[in-house]
């Protein structure tokens, strides 16, 4: 299943900064950047189950925020693109 994850992270401390670079590190483990704080993950549930409670793990929930969208397997149909950045196919082929 495609599951787009957002997140915000207060960087007004050190360990703020070092919460968000922990967060975006470990949503790189997973999916790919689409925006600054933004991650498509094409996700199996028992992934996206170790994802969300490594993230959970890793942020204040008194400060920080992530939101998860469950795009489901139809996701293709339900994400439209447009502007500077080029879209990707997560099931496509990988160009190394």
């Amino acid at each position: 299943m495609m599951v787009l994850i957002t997140y915000d992270v207060s960087t007004s401390d050190y360990d703020g900064q070092k919460r968000l670079r922990k967060v975006a590190k470990k949503c790189v483990d997973y999916g790919q950047r689409v925006q600054n704080s933004v991650f498509e993950c094409l996700l199996e549930p028992a992934q996206f189950v170790k994802l969300k409670n490594e993230l959970a793990a890793i942020i204040n929930p008194n400060q920080d925020s992530l939101r998860y969208y469950m795009l489901g397997s139809n996701w293709k149909r339900r994400v439209e693109h447009y502007g500077a950045k080029e879209g990707y196919d997560p099931e496509g082929p990988m160009v190394i």
